[in-house]
């Protein structure tokens, strides 16, 4: 996976994170969702490469390789604002003042906090299969709860832990064929570790929190993002059945909104790489 990619531990302060680099040009950094690593890149990340762009591939703190500080009682350690942190001083470290951030999943609700923290460093954002976390508990009907359910069900303290941990394989599934075998073997390595498994299970706490707190906080001052953001969900999935046109919900958070769906299940980094590549190198420029 990765040809010509560095792959390092990149101390940024208050974790340590995995992230794989490579290419030359403008900077793309790519942020994968849950349960996955940077590894989830692996088909996209090499045709931004070859197409003139430095591509960063980090596992975000607590997820695949990369380290996570103790448990806070609100969660705050694993906030979306933290992640943020964490990942401008990883680019900053690497040499790169602005750059585009395109975030799949819990991902997205990384890059959407990177943006509006850092709005100096972010040119664009590209957000896939998501909303706003703010936006999605407040439209939460039941269609919402029944295909969701487990947000609220991760939020609980230590039974899901004991859940997930009795049978990873189960409980995540996973196809090496969809995957392919170095990635579907480096995702299985993480959820079968007990501490990754509870640090990815903060992030689920801190977003039912602290995170919707912060959102709401940037909707009340009528902060907004400044960039052109592109907005991109799987067909097979479920965006347009819990929202219709996910751009409406996006265009309250932004002036220039642009995207469409992509002919894909819920993870198009692995099932249509070509496709989403494409959207990400026109979306670039």
């Amino acid at each position: 996976m990765f040809p010509g990619f560095d792959d390092e531990r990149v101390d940024v302060g208050e974790v340590v994170l995995r992230v794989r680099h490579g290419g030359s040009g403008p900077a793309v950094l790519l942020l994968h969702g849950h349960p996955r690593t940077s590894a989830t890149w692996h088909r996209v990340a090499p045709v931004l490469c070859d197409a003139g762009f430095t591509v960063v591939c980090p596992d975000l703190r607590g997820y695949g390789a990369s380290t996570a500080p103790p448990s806070a009682p609100d969660h705050a350690q694993a906030s979306k604002r933290a992640m943020a942190a964490d990942l401008a001083a990883l680019m900053r470290r690497l040499g790169h003042e602005r750059f585009t951030v395109a975030g799949h999943d819990r991902g997205s609700y990384v890059a959407l906090r990177l943006a509006l923290d850092h709005p100096g460093a972010v040119e664009r954002l590209a957000v896939l299969d998501s909303v706003p976390i703010s936006e999605a508990l407040a439209r939460c009907t039941d269609r919402f709860a029944t295909a969701w359910w487990h947000w609220f069900f991760f939020a609980q303290p230590e039974k899901p832990e004991r859940a997930i941990t009795a049978d990873p394989d189960a409980w995540y599934g996973g196809d090496p064929a969809v995957l392919g075998e170095e990635a579907y073997a480096e995702y299985r390595a993480a959820i079968h570790d007990p501490g990754t498994v509870h640090a990815m299970l903060e992030d689920y706490r801190a977003g039912l929190g602290v995170d919707r707190a912060h959102e709401e906080a940037d909707r009340a001052a009528g902060r907004r993002l400044r960039c052109p953001v592109l907005v991109l969900w799987s067909t097979r999935d479920d965006m347009e059945y819990l929202y219709g046109d996910p751009l409406t919900v996006w265009r309250e958070w932004a002036a220039d909104v642009r995207g469409h769906g992509i002919e894909s299940g819920h993870h198009m980094a692995e099932e249509a790489p070509d496709e989403l590549a494409r959207a990400l190198l026109a979306f670039c420029g």
